[in-house]
């Protein structure tokens, strides 16, 4: 379920009053629609081997892998893909040189749809599977990715606010003492995700991200934060 939700562009005088974590909610946050897009997508790989769209672009990507250079990560150590959509991250990342790899997503179509492509590479040593994150049944990770998923679950309809915290919860048992958090989000400020991510969790850095200027403030659409596990 990586996720390319609308989206927001946030000045700095938005990230540094920002106290309100509500955003708006969105059909973007059902499982039905996810499931929906990752049927369509799969046809279309099955038709004509095309993967489907990356979502946050080959840019996020490699802004990923390049913190992960510079952080010296293990090639053996426990990744995790969150909502891992059609899993053209975790081609990139085995790619890399990165050997313990696993992809989640709730959705079964995304699911097939990700093992088909990482068989079409012949990274079939790569794990995928379908799981609900917020279920809390993940532990023992080295690193945990996400790319658009928090954005889209907290844009569900019918509880995001519960969603939210069950997510925090099932990240703190995912990620090991000493683990880190990466999370790449077009809904959510930096001030938001500070917050958010606040209990158990230890800021590290901002990665660098295109800046706007647009009626005389400056701002971005794209927030890329790391953080580190701490009890």
């Amino acid at each position: 379920m990586e996720a390319s939700t609308a989206s927001t562009y946030r000045s700095d005088s938005e990230e540094d009053s920002g106290s309100d974590n509500d955003v708006h909610t969105s059909q973007l946050g059902t499982k039905e629609y996810w499931e929906d897009a990752y049927r369509r997508e799969l046809e279309t790989f099955q038709d004509i081997g095309d993967v489907g769209e990356i979502w946050f672009g080959e840019e996020s990507m490699s802004r990923v892998l390049k913190w992960m250079d510079k952080a010296n990560i293990p090639e053996d150590a426990a990744i995790l893909d969150i909502g891992t959509g059609n899993g053209a991250f975790l081609v990139e990342l085995a790619k890399h040189g990165f050997r313990n790899l696993t992809g989640i997503d709730y959705s079964a179509a995304s699911v097939q749809l990700a093992k088909s492509v990482l068989q079409a590479e012949d990274l079939t040593h790569v794990s995928i599977k379908e799981v609900d994150f917020c279920g809390g049944e993940l532990e023992g990770f080295d690193v945990c990715i996400d790319k658009g998923t928090f954005d889209a679950i907290s844009l569900n309809p019918d509880r995001s606010r519960q969603v939210t915290h069950l997510y925090l919860q099932a990240l703190k048992g995912a990620v090991k003492d000493g683990g880190v958090f990466s999370i790449t989000s077009c809904n959510w400020t930096k001030q938001q995700l500070l917050e958010t991510f606040s209990q158990g969790f230890e800021f590290v850095q901002e990665l660098p991200t295109p800046t706007f200027q647009f009626g005389g403030k400056k701002g971005n659409s794209v927030t890329a934060l790391v953080f580190k596990r701490v009890r």
